[in-house]
């Protein structure tokens, strides 16, 4: 289960690997919800999404033989970006299994920070799969 310090930790260990954006009060939310709404802006990250500050805690979480290995990982988008990024700015080999119908520029931003994708399968199931494979052979 997840406890308030595993947060703390994980914000302590995004420190200067993420950015650290803005809380705001949504007032047209929180009217129609009749309660408080704060919208958190991260499409400000570098990769355009919150998936990285995920990616990026749990790549800095990796043992030395981990780190030697490399990663693989499955998405079909932001996730795959923010593996990508991370890696890359941590030094580490990393490869992402794409279904064959991820738009274009979702691999080639991906390719672009340094991963090597493999585009396979027709379905996220099948990528998955091949993600594990690939995984349990190295």
């Amino acid at each position: 289960m997840l406890t308030l310090q595993d947060i703390r930790d994980a914000a302590t260990r995004l420190q200067g690997h993420v950015l650290d954006t803005p809380c705001v009060e949504s007032k047209t939310l929180s009217q129609i919800v009749g309660a408080q709404v704060f919208l958190k802006f991260e499409n400000l990250q570098f990769t355009a999404s919150f998936k990285e500050r995920g990616a990026c805690n749990r790549l800095t979480l990796l043992s030395g033989e981990e780190r030697a290995r490399g990663v693989v990982a499955m998405s079909a988008g932001n996730h795959a970006q923010g593996v990508a990024y991370h890696a890359q700015r941590l030094g580490l080999r990393a490869v992402i299994v794409m279904p064959r119908f991820t738009p274009g520029v979702k691999v080639e931003r991906t390719r672009g920070f340094g991963a090597e994708v493999v585009l396979h399968g027709d379905t996220l199931e099948e990528a998955r799969a091949h993600a594990y494979a690939l995984a349990d052979a190295q």
